[in-house]
């Protein structure tokens, strides 16, 4: 049946009134497209007012912003390191640091293992540094980055110790840790008291508390810098062209005194890396995101939100991406330790005896521990501060990119024989570098270890690249 034009209806006439026009079809689409770019001119100004003043948002309408302009809805005022001429003290420490003539080879100092040009880590992919008094004898572990370590507390276990001067026995709060269940990791939550694991302190192992003690330990190491004592390296600050430094600042006498001499010199090379702001820059892209001057991309974004979502990549469980209330930048690290179980890497000679199993907390490099086996396997949970700029992974340096260190988080239990070799039965040997009695140790608990064999794996090959563009933001020296 056909219906007559619009143009042909008669016109209605409400009643006791003049008779009103009909809008036309094209009359009806004009209306319609004025009122479509009506309402988008004004979510365009709302959206700009959100920019401008994005804390007068509620939560949703922020997270709108966000998600359409990659930028944070709720900036924040970070609060660095100061930053200032570096002190008498810190100039000493920083010739110190680069000093080679301070090594038996004379040919190995502090930089040689932690680069400025590689965010103070190596700058090659070896999973371990040759040095040594002929600089041909391998390490244990790679050299950790020494950035963003001006926070980080002494070692303790349990509850946050904080600031003390009262000696720790560490053997008794072991031992009144033993049996009690570990705190579960769940990003962006703090975890549930008590949080019976080993924290703070520095090297792979927490077993020194200070910068002071960590820079002593290379210099008198076999492997590494190789003085057969601290004698020796007494003798060699004294050679050095810089001893009248000394001299000024600690006093004529230090000169006569051998153990004062090191102390305050590795007490110089400590203040260094606290005051030269390169150790601790926070000027990175997610910084500046922080603080609403940069934009992450959606790939970025999508990878901010996986990081931090607690079912999935769970990163934020450990790696703290939140800042503080006092509005100190996040470290991205909650300075715990974890079994993680990665596998055994061949290219460390010294893991050719099968007998020999780096087992972190308790041994074999600290020894006041080696009875508390509830925490063999575990190490130090670094920063993931420009952790695109390292070339070896984990504490054995097992991986050399960011997708396989993705890979072993994904699949380490629902697809374990992708991760760990066979043995000669063709058995997966899983968690193979660490002994059997230990394996207990090992984290199943928190996302993404809470899969199982078979599940499907949390996250897809999209997901993994997201994260990683999110990671490659907190890489310092941004520029826009």
């Amino acid at each position: 049946m056909n219906h007559p034009s619009d143009a042909a209806l008669p016109p209605h006439r409400p009643a006791g009134g003049e008779p009103s026009p009909v809008l036309t079809r094209r009359s009806r689409l004009r209306l319609l497209a004025w009122s479509v770019a009506g309402i988008a001119l004004a979510f365009a100004i709302y959206c700009a007012y959100a920019l401008v003043y994005p804390e007068r948002m509620p939560p949703a309408v922020g997270a709108i912003v966000e998600e359409i302009t990659g930028a944070n809805p709720h900036p924040v005022q970070l609060m660095r390191p100061q930053n200032a001429p570096l002190s008498a003290v810190a100039l000493l420490g920083k010739q110190i640091f680069f000093d080679q003539s301070l090594s038996a080879s004379g040919m190995q100092s502090c930089a040689s293992c932690h680069s400025p040009q590689h965010a103070y880590g190596p700058d090659n992919a070896f999973p371990v540094q040759l040095g040594g008094a002929h600089m041909n004898q391998a390490g244990y572990r790679p050299p950790p980055s020494l950035t963003y370590l001006y926070r980080q507390a002494p070692f303790s276990i349990g509850p946050d110790q904080g600031d003390t001067d009262v000696p720790v026995d560490m053997t008794q709060l072991a031992t009144q840790a033993a049996g009690v269940q570990r705190a579960q990791k769940t990003a962006l939550a703090a975890p549930a008291a008590p949080a019976m694991v080993p924290q703070g302190g520095l090297f792979w192992d927490g077993r020194a508390d200070t910068l002071q003690d960590q820079a002593i330990g290379p210099l008198t190491n076999p492997v590494e810098m190789a003085n057969a004592t601290p004698e020796d390296v007494a003798r060699k600050l004294l050679a050095t062209r810089y001893l009248d430094q000394f001299k000024q600042i600690f006093g004529p006498g230090i000169a006569g005194n051998p153990s004062l001499l090191i102390s305050e010199a590795m007490f110089a090379v400590g203040r260094y890396q606290i005051e030269d702001p390169s150790f601790h820059a926070f000027t990175s892209k997610y910084d500046y995101w922080l603080e609403g001057k940069a934009r992450l991309t959606h790939a970025e974004l999508h990878g901010l939100q996986l990081f931090n979502d607690k079912d999935k990549a769970n990163c934020a469980g450990c790696h703290l991406s939140q800042p503080g209330k006092d509005g100190l930048p996040p470290v991205f690290t909650d300075t715990q330790y974890e079994a993680l179980g990665v596998p055994r890497n061949p290219a460390i000679p010294a893991n050719r005896d099968p007998k020999f199993f780096d087992m972190g907390v308790c041994g074999p490099f600290r020894s006041d521990l080696a009875k508390q086996t509830q925490y063999c396997g575990m190490f130090l949970t670094p920063t993931l501060r420009n952790v695109a700029e390292r070339k070896m992974f984990f504490h054995n340096g097992v991986y050399h990119d960011l997708t396989q260190v993705m890979d072993f988080y994904n699949l380490r239990n629902t697809s374990p024989e992708k991760i760990y070799p066979r043995d000669a039965s063709g058995k997966v040997q899983k968690y193979n570098d660490l002994p059997p009695q230990y394996h207990a140790n090992v984290d199943v608990a928190d996302a993404p270890f809470d899969r199982k064999f078979g599940d499907q794996p949390v996250m897809t090959d999209q997901d993994i690249a997201d994260i990683i563009a999110f990671m490659k933001t907190l890489s310092d020296g941004y520029r826009d």
